[in-house]
């Protein structure tokens, strides 16, 4: 574990804090499709205006309704990342988030505070990086704005694994994110956890196992406790890991599986906790070429993991891929697979209209994922999506009513983490340049004053850019196209009465 600069907070749980209920009840997925999970006895399919193959999430209110969800459109090295509301529209400034066209890299967090939203998302390929933008539900008459978009926390290249916990707190959050190298040396394993509090996000606790590659595809995968979670990997890894929400720190459980490389049979690609934590699944790919994909259903009380492995489904891969696993609010576990009709691209996506089968149109589902074998009831294909259409992904929504860790040192502690990244007490300005799309994301946060004008000086001092606007709830954001700008060093500057904010940017 790396520590710097520590800073002293207190953590405090207030006793009458009010956990959130149901805000995983509704799923958007796929070519707009949904599921309603708000009666557990008898799940609904729902209609959505989400058309992409794989990363997206979505949260709920407490009682059930659907707020909002994040997707991102595939297929391009740059592929964007949208926010929706509950009408299915793109919200206010909600376009043009960065992304990539993999499979968990939105997570959507509760603000420590009333109606608003982190929506974390990693960027990838040709633009690499953690960022956040920020969702205010009061705005728009309650269908919610994108106030902050864009903010970058790091730079380098992530692992399609990007998840969320709540702080032993019951009120803060830790956001993990992973390293990707793409030569040796790659088997750092490093995990990245950042404290998101109520007026700060905190620079990460780094820590290194040195036992995995560190690749793209690699997953994490919470137990329903909270307090470990499972590492999966395409290179065949899988350990359990023990997480403590109080500080952070991560320690290796067990491993299961260690690193390897040829072993087809565990190109481990998503996975599952049941209820109790004792059953774990796992879908596997067919990287780089083989001719067969599994579900796996593996018992994690034998004495001997590995050989307690069970199939519960092989299928060839010439029009079936692989896809997400997940543990659903009804306690099944439902499965995603993606149909390769091979046109109009080699992995079928979008769907032409007339593509249309059981494996696109149905989920598949483990009905009892705490009973081993065939008690499980895994039933392919059998949960109907009412005419809409699946691909790879499942939300990637964490567990929003995840308590507090009663009795413990959170409720009342003193403790060290590393000095925030992002303070949001105080008047800032940050600015983010996506050269793919000549695009700067300006934001500001707490400033003062009502009016806010936007002044944009080459390094001559010549004034290429002005706009005003009225500063809303302390919050401002804009996106500057830079398209007919010479590359070059620029000052953006932000004036209020009462105050200016000045920083440096680059077009490049």
């Amino acid at each position: 574990m790396q520590m710097s600069k520590h800073l002293y907070i207190i953590l405090i749980t207030v006793s009458s804090f009010c956990f959130s209920q149901n805000r995983n009840s509704v799923w958007i997925f796929g070519d707009s499709a949904g599921i309603s999970i708000n009666n557990l006895t008898s799940p609904i399919p729902i209609n959505s205006e989400m058309n992409g193959r794989g990363s997206c999430a979505s949260i709920s209110d407490t009682n059930g309704n659907l707020l909002l969800y994040s997707w991102n459109l595939a297929g391009t090295d740059d592929s964007a990342t949208f926010i929706f509301n509950a009408l299915n529209d793109t919200m206010v400034n909600g376009s043009r988030l960065t992304g990539g066209d993999l499979y968990n890299q939105i997570v959507i967090a509760p603000f420590p505070a009333l109606d608003k939203y982190y929506v974390f998302h990693l960027g990838v390929l040709t633009t690499y990086g953690l960022y956040y933008s920020l969702v205010d539900m009061t705005q728009d008459s309650g269908r919610g704005a994108v106030v902050q978009k864009n903010i970058q926390l790091n730079n380098f290249r992530p692992g399609d694994c990007l998840t969320v916990i709540k702080h032993g707190n019951g009120r803060d959050w830790w956001v993990i994110s992973k390293y990707s190298a793409t030569s040796p040396p790659n088997m750092y394993n490093r995990f990245f956890v950042y404290l998101v509090t109520h007026d700060s996000i905190y620079s990460p606790i780094v820590q290194d196992f040195n036992d995995a590659r560190d690749a793209d595809v690699q997953k994490i995968i919470w137990h329903p406790s909270g307090d470990k979670f499972m590492q999966i990997n395409i290179g065949g890894y899988m350990s359990e890991f023990d997480f403590d929400r109080c500080s952070g720190s991560i320690t290796l459980n067990r491993n299961i599986f260690p690193q390897q490389s040829g072993n087809f049979n565990r190109l481990f690609w998503e996975g599952a906790y049941s209820a109790s934590g004792n059953v774990f699944y796992v879908s596997t790919d067919d990287f780089p070429g083989i001719n067969t994909m599994y579900l796996l259903q593996i018992d994690l009380t034998a004495v001997n993991i590995p050989a307690s492995i069970d199939t519960l489904d092989i299928w060839p891969t010439n029009n079936i891929s692989t896809g997400a696993v997940r543990l659903a609010p009804d306690n099944k576990i439902y499965f995603s697979r993606w149909y390769l009709c091979n046109s109009p691209q080699p992995y079928c996506y979008p769907y032409p209209d007339t593509v249309r089968n059981y494996v696109n149109e149905n989920l598949s589902v483990i009905n009892t994922p705490d009973s081993l074998g065939s008690a499980c009831n895994y039933q392919p294909f059998s949960f109907y999506l009412g005419g809409k259409r699946t691909y790879a992904g499942l939300p990637n929504n964490p567990n929003y009513d995840l308590g507090a860790v009663q009795g413990s040192i959170c409720d009342s502690l003193t403790v060290s983490v590393n000095s925030p990244s992002v303070t949001t007490t105080n008047s800032t300005l940050t600015i983010f340049y996506h050269p793919t799309w000549q695009t700067a994301f300006i934001n500001a946060q707490h400033l003062k004053g009502k009016q806010v004008e936007l002044l944009v000086y080459n390094v001559t001092g010549q004034l290429t850019f002005k706009t005003k606007r009225d500063v809303y709830n302390g919050y401002y954001t804009y996106d500057l196209d830079m398209s007919g700008y010479a590359k070059g060093l620029y000052i953006v500057s932000l004036r209020t009465e009462k105050e200016m904010l000045v920083k440096k940017m680059v077009r490049e």
